[in-house]
């Protein structure tokens, strides 16, 4: 596998940003793709720090994208950057342009922790027909004003600051619910479409702070008949509960299939 950390110009935010990119070997007109997220309190290059992504990677002929998006919930914010856009659509076209990478849909997949199980999710109900399979890993996925919505660890006396950052992000949080940033909207749109869906992989542990949010989530999707894996067990939001289940995610995308095919 090769390594590369990227850095280049964003037109679309206006300002220099990284990438890390590991790519297989030997080399091929193009290899299939996992664009993978990181959380609210993490960037770029925490997935290598933190689990052994390449290694797990080079046992399929995986190439994997790690973008750094900031603390933007990978949303167009209402005072902030365009990050939807960043990600959506400049991030796959740079790293497409640059290196050898699918842009076939059965080869494009996009997977997350936290907040960025939160963008996987928005990125594949958003755009069915550029991801064939999206992964969540104790994922944000329920970001309404709903009292339930607030995590154990906002306290009273950070609630407010909670909330701006909240507005900072999505605007009116009173107007959240049915918007493009609502995946919960999102999904019933997808399940009403007569377009193709994306299979969905979804996993919290027990212990996480947002396993109520994921147990809301869940009830929606199968309610919708969405093609939605999910697993559950022991764990907290921690490192070494997605160090194991990001190689459950790569298991459950039968990548064999898509290389010999």
């Amino acid at each position: 596998m090769a390594f590369i950390q990227c850095d280049f110009f964003s037109d679309v935010l206006q300002l220099s940003v990284s990438m890390n990119v590991v790519l297989p070997q030997p080399i091929r007109p193009s290899y299939p793709v996992l664009y993978l997220l990181h959380g609210m309190s993490d960037d770029h290059t925490i997935w290598m720090r933190r689990t052994s992504i390449e290694r797990y990677a080079d046992q399929y002929g995986l190439a994997v994208v790690m973008p750094a998006v900031g603390r933007s919930f990978y949303t167009n914010m209402a005072i902030g950057y365009r990050y939807w856009d960043f990600i959506s659509e400049e991030v796959p076209q740079v790293a497409q342009g640059f290196f050898p990478l699918s842009a076939v849909r059965e080869e494009t997949f996009v997977a997350g922790l936290s907040m960025g199980g939160y963008g996987a999710f928005k990125l594949a109900l958003s755009q069915p027909e550029r991801f064939a399979a999206a992964a969540s890993l104790s994922g944000a996925l329920d970001m309404s004003l709903n009292r339930e919505s607030r995590p154990d660890y906002v306290t009273p006396e950070m609630a407010e600051a909670w909330l701006a950052e909240r507005r900072n992000m999505f605007g009116d949080l009173d107007t959240f619910e049915g918007s493009s940033n609502d995946l919960f909207y999102l999904a019933q749109q997808l399940a009403a479409a007569k377009g193709p869906q994306p299979r969905l992989f979804q996993c919290c542990g027990t212990e996480d702070f947002l396993y109520d949010q994921n147990q809301r989530f869940l009830a929606l999707g199968q309610s919708l008949g969405l093609d939605l894996t999910y697993e559950e067990g022991p764990g907290e939001h921690e490192w070494g509960y997605w160090d194991t289940m990001i190689q459950r995610v790569l298991v459950w995308l039968e990548l064999e299939k898509v290389v010999t095919e």
